[in-house]
């Protein structure tokens, strides 16, 4: 769908989601998410990754590094529309910030990887955190359309009048 498509008076969903419940339970997740990788990665993941074999602690490293940057990145995203929903900052603000930590886009999973040499714990974080990101990434794209959504212009709802009556 492009701008033109939009309908006047069409409302945009993102910033409508960021102020429900289902913001709540995302942030929530997420948060959490944060949390239970940390203290893994700290504790019962540095045991782990101390008993794989070369390959697959160099895989271990390089995942926890990934899994750590997207989660900082979506832990950033969520506090700062936390902050826009409790009426800390505006949403404009979230916006700039968010120039600053821009979330990355997905990994391309790497098929000649072999996920199965990693502990079946650290796969399902990975797994959790894409589909968070995910999550994240589809209202990110709906804020940024509602951002970039045209303001009522009297023009261009003459032109719309006009092109109706000869189509008739």
């Amino acid at each position: 769908m492009s701008e033109n498509d939009i309908e006047p008076g069409a409302q945009s969903l993102g910033p409508k989601l960021v102020q429900s419940g289902g913001f709540n339970q995302l942030y929530r997740e997420g948060m959490a998410l944060v949390e239970e990788v940390a203290g893994y990665l700290d504790g019962e993941g540095r045991a782990e990754s101390k008993a794989l074999g070369r390959d697959a602690a160099l895989l271990y490293a390089s995942q926890s590094m990934q899994l750590t940057t997207r989660l900082m990145q979506l832990a950033s995203w969520l506090l700062l529309r936390r902050a826009v929903k409790e009426g800390e900052i505006s949403m404009d603000d979230a916006r700039n910030e968010d120039r600053r930590v821009e979330l990355s886009a997905m990994a391309i999973a790497d098929d000649t990887l072999d996920w199965q040499l990693l502990p079946a714990r650290m796969r399902d974080m990975i797994e959790r955190a894409n589909a968070l990101h995910k999550r994240i990434l589809a209202l990110d794209a709906m804020e940024r359309d509602e951002q970039k959504r045209p303001t009522d212009n009297p023009v261009v709802n003459q032109l719309a009048r006009l092109k109706d009556a000869f189509q008739r």
